[in-house]
């Protein structure tokens, strides 16, 4: 049935290729179309989840505390100024009223992210090259250069005032970094890769796994045509300058399927149920939810946890409890411990938000009957 709902849209063109994987009480069922099983796919925002589980690590180990200031580690950070009006001059602000959380991180309300719009703050962010738009892990500065630059600039909103998108998760790589004292990508390949065998997940892909990478392509919002944004041979293909915590890596549904069942699990080895439970759970008000910096509505049927979505009400994608996240270059995952499944669909088609690709939909709307 899952083959059936998803190979018509690589038949038609509308996606290359695509691998999508359907476990549920131990069963897995899988189907690689146009391509293998183990492709390698730019899975981009699905890094999120993984930066979440990366800080909780060390929430455990008591290297850093969820409430408090990250100015120790991160003193870019300290003493922070606040736009006065978001859309507003970059030099009219007001001083923040209390300084961020590691919490503040964890649920994207820190007080930045990405500024829709001409917005003096959206301008600032992106000739500082901060990551603002596709992802893109060749053109940032180095770890230390983007938080020094970052620092620069004051925050959109108070701190814990309202949820934004994105950058939250750059910010968490960073503090990782410096919590734990060894390379962002260092520490995620010894404390998560590794344990769950996540042997193809990194941030670039080595030479001699650069066959199994398929081109990016930038799906047009009004026709659907696709361009090239990104061959194998391009940023993915070396080591970036910046390794993102909001959309630089790559995977493949397998490695995905590790990662998703370590939380269905509880955690396993990697992580505590308590702390899977707290980054999976709802972690919003309803004052931080009321952002004009959104999809309008989106919030309705979800909301986000520790750098993951979660669904709160009626959702395609998942019954009430279910979370995950999508990549923007065309990926999805869900973890649905209602149904003990696990639901993954990697594409190289990008998504153009709020739209949802049909070919998301027929596989969502499939897989909760599948496996």
């Amino acid at each position: 049935m899952m083959r059936d709902a998803v190979a018509p849209h690589v038949t038609s063109g509308e996606v290359p290729c695509l691998v999508a994987l359907v476990a549920r009480r131990g069963d897995v069922e899988v189907a690689a179309i146009g391509t293998g099983r183990d492709t390698i796919f730019r899975v981009t925002s699905m890094t999120k989840p993984v930066v979440a589980v990366a800080t909780l690590i060390l929430v455990e180990e008591g290297k850093i505390r969820l409430d408090e200031p990250v100015d120790r580690l991160l003193p870019e950070l300290a003493d922070r100024k606040v736009l006065r009006r978001p859309d507003g001059p970059i030099d009219d602000t007001v001083p923040a009223k209390r300084p961020v959380t590691v919490r503040d991180l964890l649920t994207f309300t820190f007080g930045s992210g990405i500024a829709f719009g001409p917005l003096p703050i959206a301008k600032a962010m992106d000739d500082l090259a901060l990551g603002q738009g596709i992802p893109s892990p060749q053109k940032s500065p180095p770890p230390d250069e983007w938080m020094r630059r970052f620092g620069t600039l004051p925050l959109i909103h108070q701190p814990g005032e309202t949820w934004m998108y994105n950058t939250s998760a750059d910010v968490l790589g960073v503090l990782v970094a410096r919590a734990s004292a060894k390379p962002f990508e260092t520490f995620l390949h010894e404390r998560i890769f590794e344990p769950l065998g996540m042997k193809d997940t990194g941030f670039s892909v080595p030479h001699a796994k650069l066959a199994r990478l398929p081109a990016s392509y930038l799906a047009d919002r009004e026709t659907g045509a696709l361009t090239l944004y990104d061959p194998p041979d391009g940023q993915w293909s070396k080591p970036p300058t910046f390794p993102s915590g909001g959309g630089g890596l790559v995977s493949t549904a397998d490695d995905f399927h590790a990662f998703g069942r370590m939380l269905l699990e509880g955690g396993g080895d990697v992580l505590g149920r308590e702390s899977v439970a707290e980054m999976t759970r709802d972690q919003l008000t309803a004052e931080q939810k009321a952002t004009r910096d959104w999809i309008p509505g989106w919030f309705a049927e979800r909301s986000w946890g520790f750098a993951t979505m979660v669904v709160t009400g009626s959702d395609e994608s998942g019954a009430p409890g279910a979370f995950g996240w999508d990549g923007g270059l065309g990926t999805s995952f869900r973890v649905d411990p209602h149904e003990n499944a696990i639901r993954i669909l990697l594409t190289q088609r990008s998504m153009n938000p709020p739209e949802v690709p049909r070919v998301f939909r027929d596989f969502w709307r499939a897989a909760r009957h599948s496996a």
